[in-house]
């Protein structure tokens, strides 16, 4: 879990380079380390604030074609075995004609942190995220921040915790089933997700655990209890792409809501 995330070379080529130029973003976000609490278990439930400008945006996890995911590096980070993000459901906004999805005004990431060790645990890093207004501009941003032994529960944290994606349960959702077919460069998949609908406009979002691989929006229809999502997922240097189904992640969003699911079975 403990690893530096590199950011796509053909996203950042999308930004403004440096060149000693002055920084047109210099003050568009602020990030801060929300202590959080220890619970039962012995983990412990912090969280990442990400404060934005009036009219920046920032970018989900899976921030769509035009954006460039959040890339945390914990150098410097001790006693700690593993951080677990809990990402609250995103905003769909529309960046020169292409969906994205992502952030504005200021937003809450839970962080649940697994100790190596008894004692405190400090967290310690950088983290890399693009920001948006009229043009987009990467910035990495540090954090160095003691957590609290015991801390208290805080509003914050808990608010974004609320803020998750429904699991397939909650959502009635009974199963996935994906089907791939070989296409230049790479496969295309079609999934078949049975789950009532969600809300207007509909649109679904499939991850995949190798980083350079390119996934494409994906096509979203609607038919009764079945929705049905394809896309494209293409390697950088061609040829064949292997997935384990067991690992592919499926986000359903409308309507301010989502469901999150794991795996699907092949047909």
């Amino acid at each position: 879990m403990l690893r530096n995330l590199s950011l796509p070379a053909a996203l950042l080529a999308l930004c403004l380079p440096s060149n000693g130029m002055a920084d047109p973003a210099r003050d568009a976000v602020a990030l801060d380390i929300l202590g959080g609490w220890r619970t039962d278990d012995g983990t412990h439930i912090a969280g990442v604030r990400l404060t934005l400008a009036d009219g920046w945006k920032t970018y989900w996890r899976s921030p769509g074609d035009a954006g460039i995911p959040p890339s945390f590096s914990w150098t410097g980070t001790r006693n700690v075995e593993a951080v677990h993000f809990h990402w609250p459901v995103p905003e769909v906004h529309d960046q020169n004609g292409m969906r994205t999805l992502g952030y504005a005004g200021q937003v809450v990431i839970p962080i649940e942190v697994v100790p190596d060790a008894d004692g405190q645990m400090r967290l310690k890093g950088k983290v890399q995220i693009g920001v948006c207004k009229d043009i987009c501009v990467p910035k990495t941003l540090r954090f160095n921040a003691l957590l609290p032994e015991t801390g208290a529960p805080d509003g914050q944290i808990a608010a974004a915790l609320i803020n998750q994606p429904l699991s397939a349960k909650d959502a009635n959702m009974t199963g996935i089933t994906c089907k791939i077919a070989a296409v230049e460069d790479g496969i295309r998949l079609h999934a078949e997700i049975s789950m009532p609908a969600l809300g207007r406009d509909e649109l679904a979002v499939i991850e995949v655990p190798q980083a350079h691989l390119w996934v494409s929006e994906a096509d979203v229809v609607r038919s009764g209890n079945t929705l049905t999502a394809s896309v494209d997922i293409l390697s950088p240097t061609g040829g064949y792409v292997a997935l384990d189904r067991s690992e592919l992640i499926f986000t359903v969003m409308a309507g301010g809501q989502a469901v999150e699911a794991k795996g699907c079975t092949g047909r």
